[in-house]
């Protein structure tokens, strides 16, 4: 599971804030959906899983604490930050007593803001899923830089890790060789030349794919590599 696909809604009654909730927070890798009022609200929630609700305090129609009650009594336990102008001791209780899990008052740091809601994925177990990507026969263990292939440890070297990272994140996308020397190489990668990429990918190929059963990396033709 990627980080873009960590969908959150955002339920934000003044246009322009929702704007800028929207921009920081698919500018961190999030998917992001918003909405101006409780309504369609639930209908979304009925075809989509989001990983996480925005939901300020001061909507229109039904209150931001009201609605997230209805949403627990009839069974969504979908983490809730609370976006609020209400600082008071009893008003910050009341949006807890309603199902809140946290709350950050307006006006706010949008750093701030993404830090509690990574804490508060991360409380809820969603992001320890993305410590892992798992892909065919492959698992990347992201934490402690580790590749297995059918539960066997194989051993990469940083560049090896750091390339199959990038094609994973990009399954199906044909990838330039300029974007892999970016991606794998970083600031090393100026001094790489095309030949130098070919090299790292089979040898990548020959650990994780030795009979080319999989048959994962695809050239394309004028551009670069693909990862199927």
């Amino acid at each position: 599971m990627q980080k873009d696909s960590i969908e959150i809604i955002v339920i934000e009654d003044e246009e322009d804030l929702l704007e800028l909730l929207e921009y920081h927070l698919s500018k961190e890798g999030y998917t992001v959906t918003g909405f101006l009022s409780t309504e369609n609200v639930e209908q979304f929630l009925e075809e989509e899983t989001p990983s996480l609700m925005l939901v300020d305090r001061n909507l229109p129609g039904m209150e931001g604490s009201e609605f997230i009650a209805y949403l627990r009594a009839i069974g969504y336990d979908i983490p809730v930050i609370f976006l609020t102008a209400k600082d008071q001791e009893s008003e910050l209780e009341e949006g807890f007593n309603a199902g809140g899990d946290d709350y950050i008052c307006k006006p706010f740091n949008p750093r701030e803001l993404t830090l509690r809601i990574k804490a508060l994925l991360k409380r809820a177990g969603v992001l320890q899923k993305q410590e892992r990507i798992k892909y065919k026969m492959l698992t990347m263990d992201l934490v402690h830089k580790k590749l297995f292939v059918n539960d066997e440890l194989i051993s990469l070297t940083n560049l090896e890790f750091n390339l199959l990272h990038t094609f994973l994140k990009n399954i199906d996308k044909p990838l330039t060789r300029d974007f892999l020397r970016q991606e794998a190489w970083g600031q090393e990668g100026e001094g790489v030349n095309d030949n130098a990429v070919n090299v790292a990918i089979n040898r990548l190929k020959n650990k994780i794919d030795p009979q080319n059963d999989q048959n994962y990396f695809h050239p394309v033709w004028g551009v670069g590599y693909k990862f199927h």
